[in-house]
């Protein structure tokens, strides 16, 4: 082996090889989704012996030119004194560290979160990011969509590989000027003491014999139950309590554009030959356009449709007719026929049209701008479908590219848009209730968009800013004696907003706009609870039964990472930890390098071994976890290797865990056998139709499953046909009434089906209304 440096100060890469200390042989560690290092003492004794210096490029390379080791230097090595002869003799002990540390010794740039993104192409954009061109990426696999990845610009590049890697139960490294992301297990290997290499005495293997066969998880807070709240006015109340404290993330910005500097490709894709958009002036200025969807500019990201979502597509001023469509949502490509909802804009004399864009048509009032008007034009998206698919999660049975959830979940949006016209010359203007030129409902939506604030057909216009952010995810709607229902604006009140959603929880009105006598007023919204799901496997349980053990083999476990966001996401994860609850099996094997259980020329961090030892009663796969390397003849390339390896049950590869802090325990909500089948779909659409001194009519929003019904109770518990105490009644038709006994009436509606056990809902409707006797 040659041991090369490169101090990057012209000469190239030098050959240390002589240089090394006899009694301290290099020593390599590769450890999982973790940089690589290596140790190696060198001997200085000579005028000609030049120091290596800190960030020097650093190889240990094969006689078939084969790197066992490349990185670099974090800093340079301290000198130890060693005596003199003809000259004075130190010792410098090198610690090199993998090609991460090109990557990490950058600072990530703030950027928007990437949204259903592959794993493997989020870890090829961070790595352009900081260093385009640098590596060979041609190795790094997309495999899972992940739902959002949050790139937080303090933490190193190599902590978000890792983190990437454990999501998508994948391993990374970074060698030789390349990067390799692959599943775990893309490279597998036996390890069989049928083998003639095999050196039994070099191995040891450890089992407990413990195996998990009942699994709670518990995840971050979950949107809960579908809460509609039902207020009449008095004339003079401002404030209404919700009867639950809503679900929320709010305040999180997608995107804050100011248009102050040139446009980032971190934020931006921009699509325009012509020249069309420039920002000057902190400002975004259009001019022109080369047709429908070939002058666009667009977030590089796409927007879930899932909860509530403000977008600000700026104050717009037009400087001659336009024609185009401003903060316009694409579920495909970007064209006005195929807009899902935006601003379409008109030429209109010398002067342009303004209509709300829903599904590729313009619709709605039309507002005519007026030179040197400014028009502030907004999006509102309402969903109760907060998110809009599940996470994934791993194990040694689900693996990358297969892993349990994923799966992508329906939901009606409401799409609210609004203009605000404010005139420089009148101040008032700057406070005015927004217009809205479309509210309503959109049945099965899409759950991501493209968003483009341009598509110029020919605008000439300026934008001052853009924003997307999360807002309240209530949704407030109201409707006069007489009339219709419709969105009461939730936010600022100098965002021509209506009302707020406050902490109390409460919907505060401001008091320019406080309901009339006798106005309707419904609150929309999912109430928040901590996610939680228990699976039970019942063949293992039979399996260990015996006398008076129960066979019941339990653990809770409070996952980190993949971030279980709903109960349902809780289940997954519990059936994932059961798919490896057998017993656990790890160990260590040493051997030297020309005998190694390899099917390449080579082992690594995440290859897979697959053990067969029948005198020792072990068959199983593991993955690898380390691997050292001990160089003990440079010239012939041996090297002593310690390749430590475990299987999932000994050490989850795709979970990040802590000890969970649980009151009581959890009741069992599925086992192996009905997970994925135990809830039927929840009444988002169930409503409160009428309501009278002694009555609450109610339409569920859908028929009643075949031989099952609708089940409502006073409270959220005890659901199912055994449990009395709360109920108010079980019913079998769409429509029905409840008897109100006072002025404030909570019902919680779940449907169930005939089957045997009977499924019930995931999630319960909460109707609560507070209406005058």
């Amino acid at each position: 082996m040659d041991l090369l440096i490169d101090n990057l100060d012209g000469q190239g890469a030098l050959d240390y090889t002589s240089a090394i200390e006899a009694e301290s042989a290099p020593r390599i560690r590769r450890r999982l989704n973790t940089p690589a290092e290596m140790e190696v003492s060198l001997i200085g004794d000579s005028s000609a012996f030049l120091v290596p210096m800190a960030g020097a490029r650093v190889a240990l390379v094969r006689a078939d030119g084969s790197a066992v080791f490349t990185g670099y230097l974090p800093a340079a090595p301290e000198p130890e004194y060693l005596g003199w002869g003809e000259h004075p003799v130190f010792r410098y002990q090198l610690h090199a560290v993998g090609d991460e540390f090109l990557l990490d010794r950058k600072q990530l740039p703030g950027r928007a979160p990437f949204i259903h993104r592959p794993a493997g192409n989020v870890l090829r954009e961070l790595a352009n990011e900081l260093l385009p061109g640098a590596f060979d990426l041609s190795a790094i696999q997309d495999l899972d969509v992940l739902a959002s990845v949050h790139c937080d610009a303090q933490r190193e590049w190599s902590k978000h590989a890792a983190e990437i890697a454990l999501r998508a139960r994948a391993s990374y490294r970074a060698h030789d000027d390349r990067i390799v992301f692959a599943p775990v297990g893309a490279v597998a290997h036996d390890l069989s003491e049928g083998s003639p290499d095999f050196d039994p005495a070099a191995l040891k293997l450890r089992s407990n014999g413990v195996c998990l066969n009942d699994v709670a998880v518990t995840g971050r807070m979950e949107p809960k139950c579908y809460v509609h709240d039902y207020f009449l006015a008095d004339g003079l109340t401002r404030y209404f309590g919700l009867s639950h404290a809503p679900f929320t993330t709010y305040g999180a910005f997608l995107l804050d554009e100011e248009y102050k500097a040139p446009l980032s490709p971190l934020y931006w894709t921009l699509g325009d030959v012509t020249g069309a958009i420039s920002v000057s002036g902190g400002k975004l200025n259009v001019s022109g356009g080369q047709g429908d969807g070939l002058t666009t500019l667009s977030f590089v990201e796409k927007v879930e449709l899932g909860g509530g979502i403000l977008l600000q597509h700026g104050e717009v001023t037009f400087s001659g007719a336009s024609d185009g469509v401003l903060g316009g949502l694409y579920p495909g490509a970007i064209s006005a026929a195929g807009c899902l909802a935006g601003f379409r804009i008109s030429p209109s004399g010398s002067q342009s049209t303004i209509r709300a864009l829903l599904n590729g048509a313009a619709t709605g009032t039309t507002v005519t701008t007026v030179a040197g008007h400014r028009y502030a034009l907004a999006t509102r998206i309402y969903s109760a479908q907060i998110f809009r698919s599940r996470e994934i999660f791993h194990s040694s049975v689900h693996g990358a590219g297969n892993g349990r959830g994923g799966d992508s979940l329906a939901g009606d949006v409401r799409v609210v848009l609004e203009l605000r016209d404010i005139n420089p010359s009148d101040p008032a203007t700057l406070a005015a209730p927004s217009t809205v030129l479309y509210d309503g409902v959109i049945a099965g939506a899409p759950g991501w968009c493209v968003y483009a604030p341009v598509n110029a057909i020919s605008l000439h216009c300026s934008l001052t800013f853009t924003r997307a952010r999360r807002m309240s995810e209530a949704e407030v709607r109201s409707a006069v004696p007489n009339g219709g229902y419709r969105t009461r604006l939730v936010g600022d009140f100098a965002d021509g907003c209506e009302c707020a959603v406050t902490n109390g929880p409460e919907v505060a009105f401001y008091a320019e706009y406080v309901p009339v006598l006798n106005e309707k007023i419904v609150v929309r919204y999912r109430s928040r609870g901590r996610s939680l799901a228990r699976v039970q496997d019942p063949a293992s349980i039979a399996t260990l039964a015996h006398g008076s053990d129960d066979g019941v083999r339990a653990a809770i476990r409070a996952v980190e990472l993949p971030a279980p966001r709903t109960s349902a996401d809780c289940e997954n994860a519990a059936l994932a930890l059961l798919d490896d609850g057998g017993a656990t099996w790890s160990g260590e094997y040493s051997c030297w390098s020309d005998a190694l259980p390899a099917a390449t020329g080579d082992l690594w961090p995440g290859d897979t071994l697959a053990v067969d030892l029948p005198s020792r009663a072990a068959s199983f796969s593991a993955v690898v976890r380390e691997v050292l390397i001990e160089v003990a003849d440079l010239e012939t390339d041996l090297s002593r290797y310690r390749i430590d390896f475990a299987n999932e049950a000994a050490g989850p590869l795709a979970f990040a865990t802590a000890g969970a802090q649980l009151s009581t325990p959890p009741e069992i909500s599925a086992t192996t056998e009905t997970a994925g089948n135990i809830c039927i779909a929840d009444l988002p659409a169930a409503e409160v139709t009428a309501v009278t001194s002694t009555t609450v009519t109610i339409d569920a929003g859908v028929d009643p499953p075949a031989g099952g019904g609708f089940e409502v109770r006073r409270s959220d518990s005890v659901w199912g046909a055994e449990g009395d105490r709360n109920l108010v009644g079980r019913v079998t038709t769409r429509t029905f009434t409840v008897t109100r006994i006072s002025r404030e009436v909570d019902l919680y509606l779940r449907q169930y089906d005939a089957s045997t056990p009977r499924r019930y809902s995931r999630y319960s409707t909460a109707l609560h209304v507070d209406y005058p006797l």
